[in-house]
């Protein structure tokens, strides 16, 4: 039986009974007179030799026409639930977690805006459970393919006993719908007014912020309130903070309450790089490893292979990952395993990824690619564990640029605010 909830396409449709069928609202997946594709929300119409238009915006999940139908089915409630997750919440996480579930009980949408490692997954579980357990169904959505799969084992570990969907591009669509779901934003696309609360982890994660098709999928998959997690939100989430458009929670401490470690700028000519790193550099990043795993951000794909040879000649144990990288997930599981100690990889890890004893290293780290926000997640991937909270950041750079001084000093500033 087909699942409810979803809105498909003609192609996407299995043999349903008719009974299925008689409950589902079919319409033109176009809306000729308006331009604009109803199952994206978009005006990004091209045309076809054939005549037809097609929508550009969302052509990545199958191409739909002029002439494809989308077929909207109501959505049914969840099957009550309990919480199997028996962990502690610090007072400030309390606190944080309760005013969250009373803004959303209330309607209204919230931003949880808490430091990198302030454990804001752990923050959404009693509100998550309020909502299973009404028999209510729960999204928590990421523009980022590797922070659903960090996040979907431990929603898993948390709600058992409910039923879990975990969907990226190329993983099996639910036979049967979830409770609870776990799944990229564009995934989204695929619901219509289904989930009772939306999350949006990594609001301020591209391509979130760059493609409007994003927010309009969050928008009509939910029928409830969205809470938005951020450790660096937008000037515009800001400034509806400001006006009270947002509910809001601010944390300034991680949950281990030792401050945030504040990377250390070195300018260094780097006139080596890609192909190798400097004297200097390179026996920093020998001396980081012979006591911790170390994370290497590099602004380009193109320079992680000539650098992990290098660093492989060296006697340094070097994988690489990065987004085009089918193997990057279990990569990463062998670097958190302490199978290799340096993992080179671009902004793709910046988000998501927790490894206990992990220095970072940000190679050319004045490079236009990487902005503020992402040199203070990046910067984030370390001093995430209680045993280690003083793990070490370095900023190498050819010169100091404003996004530099601009994620350090919003670094130094959060320190301030936890004392």
């Amino acid at each position: 039986m087909l699942p409810l909830g979803f809105q498909l396409t003609d192609e996407e449709l299995p043999k349903v009974s008719l009974t299925m069928a008689s409950l589902a609202q079919v319409t033109p997946i176009m809306a000729i007179q308006t331009g604009r594709c109803q199952r994206c929300q978009q005006r990004a119409l091209a045309p076809l030799p054939d005549g037809r238009q097609y929508c550009t915006a969302c052509v990545g999940l199958g191409r739909v026409t002029t002439t494809t139908k989308l077929w909207r089915l109501p959505s049914g409630p969840a099957n009550p639930s309990a919480m199997t997750w028996r962990g502690t919440l610090t007072p400030a996480q309390k606190q944080a977690a309760q005013a969250a579930l009373t803004a959303v009980d209330q309607g209204r949408d919230f931003l949880l805006w808490a430091v990198t490692g302030a454990g804001k997954t752990e923050m959404l579980f009693p509100v998550v459970a309020a909502f299973l357990s009404r028999g209510q169904r729960v999204a928590i959505a990421s523009p980022r393919v590797d922070v659903v799969r960090e996040l979907a084992p431990r929603f898993a570990q948390a709600f058992a006993q409910a039923s879990l969907a975990v969907l990226y591009g190329g993983s099996a669509w639910p036979e049967n719908p979830a409770d609870l779901t776990v799944t990229t934003t564009h995934q989204l696309l695929r619901y219509y007014r289904h989930f009772d609360l939306m999350v949006v982890d990594e609001v301020d994660a591209f391509p979130y912020t760059q493609t409007p098709m994003l927010a309009a999928a969050v928008k009509q998959a939910r029928r409830g309130p969205t809470i938005f997690l951020s450790a660096t939100p937008d000037k515009p989430m800001q400034q509806a903070v400001r006006r009270q458009q947002l509910a809001v929670a601010f944390l300034p401490r991680r949950f281990h309450g030792a401050p945030l470690p504040v990377p250390q700028l070195r300018l260094t000519a780097l006139k080596q790089v890609p192909k190798q790193l400097g004297k200097r550099d390179l026996a920093l990043l020998q001396s980081l490893a012979a006591d911790r795993r170390v994370l290497v951000f590099v602004p380009r794909i193109a320079w992680l292979k000539p650098l992990a040879a290098h660093l492989q000649q060296v006697g340094l144990a070097v994988r690489t990952a990065h987004a085009a990288d089918s193997d990057r997930a279990a990569v990463v599981q062998a670097f958190r395993q302490g199978k290799f100690t340096v993992l080179l990889t671009t902004t793709i890890l910046e988000r998501g990824v927790t490894i206990p004893r992990c220095a970072v290293v940000v190679v050319a780290a004045d490079d236009p690619q990487f902005s503020a926000s992402g040199l203070i997640q990046m910067a984030g991937r370390a001093g995430r564990s209680a045993a280690n909270p003083d793990d070490p950041v370095w900023f190498l750079a050819r010169h100091v640029t404003l996004a530099q001084v601009e994620a350090i000093h919003a670094i130094r500033q959060m320190n301030r605010r936890q004392s």
